[in-house]
């Protein structure tokens, strides 16, 4: 994901990047945009999505699984909507993780769909659902959907507490960014008039083909258009509802 603090408009974007976009890598051949973490970590990463879309990331902040759980717990769960189809696919998750976490007590599965606070392995799992629903598409919802609860449960926190709370979580992420950076972004962030996190996802509907490649199921992206409706989104004025990369969807709003 490209999260952008735009400080003159007051407003936070969080765009997905679907995991399976068949790009030029550095260094490499076309691949997943994915497997760029895989050969390089976060600095080819970077440079994969920098280089495809003309953007100039420079920090990163990379959570696991067992990180995003605890960070999770720290503000005390987060509330989502669960649909009933999705709790069979949840609770196969939960059990996962419960036995890759052998160290801790196992955490309850969902017995109900609806409104609910979700612990950190819960929201987890709820992140990694890809099977219901309309495949990855709709787990990049989810993925950004947790973080748009955590964001909000981070900003009822007193920001004379936000020190403490940054401590307790950078053991659980790896990151480029310095804790003096975190924190002044942190204050801005709370300061914003406008407290929502507008969203997005790339590539845009009617903008791809899916094509099976060396046995591989990928989405194949006409980059220079995803890379103007990027950039519209990104350094555009957008403020209102939730892009999730229709085409049907001003990205100037």
């Amino acid at each position: 994901m490209i999260a952008t603090i735009d400080k003159k408009n007051q407003l936070i974007k969080l765009t997905s990047l679907m995991r399976d976009m068949y790009v030029p890598i550095p260094g490499r051949n076309k691949n997943r945009i994915n497997t760029a973490y895989i050969f390089g970590g976060p600095t080819l990463a970077i440079k994969t999505v920098n280089t495809n879309f003309d953007l100039d990331i420079r920090y990163y902040v990379t959570v696991d699984f067992f990180g995003l759980e605890r960070i999770i717990d720290q503000v005390g769960g987060i509330t989502v909507d669960v649909k009933k189809q999705e709790i069979p696919y949840i609770n196969s998750c939960i059990a996962e993780l419960n036995s890759l976490n052998k160290n801790t007590r196992p955490v309850p599965m969902l017995t109900e769909p609806g409104l609910q606070t979700l612990n950190g392995r819960q929201a987890v799992a709820y992140a990694r659902v890809r099977k219901a629903g309309n495949a990855d598409f709709e787990r990049t919802e989810r993925q950004r959907r947790v973080l748009v609860e955590l964001f909000k449960k981070v900003k009822t926190i007193n920001p004379l507490k936000l020190p403490g709370l940054v401590s307790t979580i950078l053991p659980y992420v790896e990151t480029n960014l310095p804790k003096t950076e975190i924190l002044s972004l942190g204050i801005s962030v709370l300061g914003f008039k406008n407290k929502d996190i507008i969203q997005y996802r790339i590539p845009v509907d009617g903008t791809f083909t899916s094509q099976r490649i060396n046995g591989m199921a990928v989405l194949v992206p006409d980059i220079e258009k995803n890379k103007a409706f990027l950039h519209d989104f990104i350094y555009g004025d957008s403020v209102n509802g939730e892009d999730t990369g229709n085409d049907n969807i001003d990205t100037q709003q």
